[in-house]
């Protein structure tokens, strides 16, 4: 038998097939479609921050007070840092997941560190318990300037000219410390008592003498004796004036400072100078009144044991103190040149005599302060 499907009949079913498959076309895709959305609803979120704390303790147990934490670690955008309370706590309340480092320091205490790893929990650290900072205590024993200046006296007694003439008031040291008033009395008593001193007293007073010089005392061994009193008076009151009481009075110091270094010119200079300027003991240079009015005393005094027709009238003291000066100049290029050279074995000492006592700082120096 033959099945017949009319023509409308079937363009009529054709088309609800169509229709079918559409719909089954449009659902396949919702199908694709639909797990593609779901999948994102369901994706895991960032991990949240989480908190680090802990607390600061001493040794008796104690918490350390404003001690500074910081914490950083490896991709870390910037270190934090807070501070322990008064319990010693402290707290970092925003921390992302990951490792980090803590750097722990207190004033008087030694820095800790602790790294670590930060889940998804907060983290309590392990108590930190600090050590007390080492102590570095550097110790100079300095010793006073009386001892440094006694120890540079007795190397100075050491320094005679031709190995026998005391040298004593002669520093090589340019910044030798400024003696005490004992320790100037001390030089000049010594200086005083020296064999050679006596000596060469007794060479000047046997060339007065030779020379008939203050006539009044007249001749033999009791003229020879007056005039060798009056010389070592002359010697014992400049010594003690100029030399010891009037430098502890004015505070100056009474030796002259080697300087040995420099044009001879400038040397020149420096060794004239000092018959009129010193170093007071404040380190400054100032005029020599101790060595200028010491001179006038001593010439003044005189008067008291000179025959009344050799005594000196003010005037010729004054002269006599200028004469005094212009032998000092003499002397201190003595010193500057020659001396130096004719003292064997000197003390160990600084050669160059790196002096303050350029001649030009010297008398700038008096100016500003006023002389």
């Amino acid at each position: 038998m033959r099945l017949e499907i009319p023509i409308a009949l079937l363009a009529k079913k054709t088309s609800c097939w169509r229709s079918a498959a559409l719909v089954a076309l449009l659902g396949a895709g919702c199908l694709c479609v639909a797990p593609t959305r779901a999948g994102q609803s369901t994706a895991q979120p960032a991990p949240a921050n989480r908190r680090i704390h802990g607390r600061l303790l001493d040794r008796t147990g104690t918490g350390v007070a404003g001690a500074k934490v910081a914490l950083d670690g490896e991709g870390r955008p910037a270190p934090q840092e807070v501070f322990s309370d008064s319990e010693g706590r402290f707290d970092f309340a925003s921390v992302a997941p990951g490792a980090f480092h803590l750097t722990i320091t207190a004033s008087g205490f030694a820095s800790r560190e602790f790294s670590g790893e930060l889940g998804s929990e907060d983290l309590t650290v392990p108590d930190f318990t600090l050590s007390l900072a080492s102590l570095v205590t550097e110790v100079r024993v300095v010793p006073p300037q009386i001892e440094v200046a006694e120890a540079q006296i007795k190397e100075q007694e050491k320094q005679r000219a031709l190995g026998f003439i005391p040298n004593y008031y002669v520093s090589y040291v340019a910044d030798a410390a400024p003696l005490v008033p004992k320790q100037k009395f001390e030089l000049a008593w010594k200086t005083m008592i020296d064999p050679v001193s006596f000596a060469i007293t007794g060479a000047v007073a046997g060339f007065q003498q030779a020379r008939n010089d203050f006539s009044g005392y007249g001749q033999g061994a009791d003229g020879y004796a007056k005039r060798y009193g009056a010389a070592y008076g002359n010697l014992a009151t400049s010594t003690l004036l100029g030399s010891a009481a009037l430098p502890s009075l004015l505070k100056q110091d009474p030796r002259y400072f080697y300087r040995g270094s420099g044009s001879k010119r400038s040397r020149v200079a420096y060794a004239l100078a000092m018959s009129v300027v010193c170093k007071g003991d404040n380190g400054h240079w100032q005029t020599n009144y101790s060595a200028i009015l010491g001179g006038l005393a001593a010439g003044g005094l005189s008067n008291l044991y000179y025959p009344s027709k050799d005594r000196n009238s003010a005037a010729l003291t004054f002269e006599n103190a200028l004469i005094g000066i212009g032998a000092t100049a003499a002397a201190n290029l003595f010193q500057e040149f020659l001396v130096r050279k004719l003292t064997p074995n000197l003390p160990a000492r600084d050669p160059a005599g790196k002096a303050k006592g350029l001649v030009g700082k010297a008398f700038l120096s008096l100016v500003h302060e006023g002389g």
